[in-house]
């Protein structure tokens, strides 16, 4: 058996992709900011970000017109990849594997669309400079969170961070990896033994992000072209934040803490970021206040260094958590709904 025809098999393939993009996010973070899909895509919707005559129907548009081309140019390019690799026009045929390129082609792309170690690794540094230099932390702390630093004291620094992270794990990662798997599992559903799976994740995964770009570029009161893009990114983030919400319960062990984070979760005003920052306090049993918004855990004292460093720890399993569950749905699903290995995995392990 070669590693090329494990690793391209149809039920495979996706897990596959997604071991490339966590091991990409592991060793370089980002990928360069000029040929970053998301920063491209950002790119276009700076052009939406106008006055308009009528600034409702042009967010509508663009709310639903965008996503889908990202998605259709992010699978696209995974289509295109299975037809000129190795297995040139196998593409979608059933009965054929996508092949290696398109395997890491994928792998690439979502990468592009997850990200984990950024995101600790700049909650970290505001963590730590909180007390040694809070005006660099102020500074800092801007990368994560849209409020306004300049009066944050130390441990309003490390509870905004701690905040953002826990938000920011529901739409910078979980999102896009539940957009993968919903895609890929509607292509194993279509056509299991072909590229399908692989391109339908992937626009998946490109969908939620470009869905999630919208919101954070767009989705504010002072923009109504943005109200589209708000309202829709607060339906596909539904089930993502409760999931991260459980991801970080599980991370720290206590699945109890779901129970405590529910009173908590409906305190901000978004429907969904509530939970995962509800579930953080409840595990960290920290206060983490939004000064004239909320306060989640109130009783509680503010988090300290070593309550925030504690923090990035509990982001970082819980995204483990995350890809663990992704990849044992996407095995699982695979195995099922392609009546096991492909034909040509069959033949070489025959």
């Amino acid at each position: 058996m070669t590693v090329t025809a494990l690793l391209s098999a149809p039920v495979l393939a996706p897990p596959a992709a997604l071991a490339i993009a966590v091991a990409l996010d592991l060793a370089v973070a980002e990928p360069p900011g000029r040929v970053h899909p998301v920063a491209l895509f950002g790119s276009v919707v700076e052009r939406v970000d106008r006055s308009w005559a009528r600034p409702r129907i042009a967010g509508v548009a663009a709310a639903t017109g965008l996503p889908l081309v990202a998605a259709a140019v992010a699978g696209g390019t995974v289509a295109v990849a299975a037809g000129v690799g190795p297995r040139a026009g196998v593409w979608p045929r059933a009965g054929a594997d996508p092949g290696l390129l398109a395997v890491l082609v994928a792998g690439a792309l979502l990468f592009s669309f997850v990200s984990l170690r950024m995101l600790r690794e700049v909650t970290a540094e505001v963590v730590a400079l909180s007390e040694a230099d809070p005006e660099a932390a102020r500074e800092s702390v801007r990368a994560l969170v849209g409020r306004d630093a300049a009066d944050l004291s130390p441990a309003a620094l490390r509870s905004a961070a701690v905040e953002s992270a826990t938000e920011n794990l529901a739409d910078g990662f979980v999102a896009p990896l539940a957009g993968f798997a919903a895609g890929a599992t509607v292509g194993l559903a279509i056509a299991p033994a072909s590229a399908l799976p692989l391109a339908a994740g992937i626009a998946g995964a490109a969908w939620v992000k470009a869905v999630n770009t919208l919101d954070s570029m767009l989705g504010y009161r002072t923009k109504p072209v943005g109200w589209a893009s708000a309202r829709l990114d607060d339906a596909v983030m539904y089930l993502p934040a409760r999931a991260t919400a459980a991801c970080l319960a599980l991370a720290a062990g206590s699945v109890g803490t779901l129970s405590r984070a529910r009173t908590w979760a409906r305190e901000p005003t978004s429907p969904n970021s509530g939970w995962p920052m509800a579930t953080a306090a409840a595990a960290l049993d920290v206060r983490l206040a939004k000064p004239g918004h909320y306060a989640l855990n109130a009783a509680a004292a503010s988090p300290t260094v070593a309550d925030a460093e504690r923090a990035v720890r509990l982001v970082g399993v819980a995204g483990g958590v995350a890809v663990a569950g992704t990849a044992g749905w996407l095995l699982a699903v695979g195995w099922l709904l392609s009546g096991g290995l492909s034909p040509s995995l069959a033949g070489v392990i025959g």
